[in-house]
This record gives C-alpha cells, structure tokens and sequence, in this order.
C-alpha cells in the first residue's frame, strides 16, 4: 500500500526532525497542539494527517511546509 509506506515515511521524517531538534514527543505535540498519543501514532506512521496537520508539524520543526516535503521527497525508501 503506497499510502501506508507514505505515511510511515513521514512520521519518521517528523520523529528525526523532532529528535534532531531536541523536543520530547510532548514538548512537540503541545507545540503542534495536538494530543501526544496522536504525535506518536503520526510517528510511528500508523495515522495520515491533513495538509493542515502537516503544516503544523512543519511549524513546529521552523520549516515550511515544502522544505517538509522536499525532505521527504530526497528519503530514499
């Protein structure tokens, strides 16, 4: 399922980002304002998120939403 591989994809784009810069999951989940069982579940590539979600999530990490994606993009799979 390449939505399922997608998805699994960014969260761990967005757990590297969020480790690399230094945020525990509920530091960053109170950053996104989003529930931290919700972060790890994004994380762990087990729920897709909006591209508002998303939008946040790259707030969060101080990136826009294409540097995200351009990231995600350049990951090998």
């Amino acid at each position: 399922m390449e939505e399922t591989r997608l998805a699994k994809k960014l969260g761990l784009l967005i757990r590297r980002l969020r480790v690399e810069a230094g945020l525990s999951q509920e530091e960053f989940a109170y950053k996104v304002g989003i529930h931290r069982t919700y972060a790890g579940a994004v994380e762990r590539g087990e729920k897709t998120v909006t591209i508002e979600t998303a939008s946040k999530f790259a707030s969060a990490l101080d990136l826009k939403l294409s540097q995200m994606f351009a990231m995600l993009e350049s990951q090998s799979d």
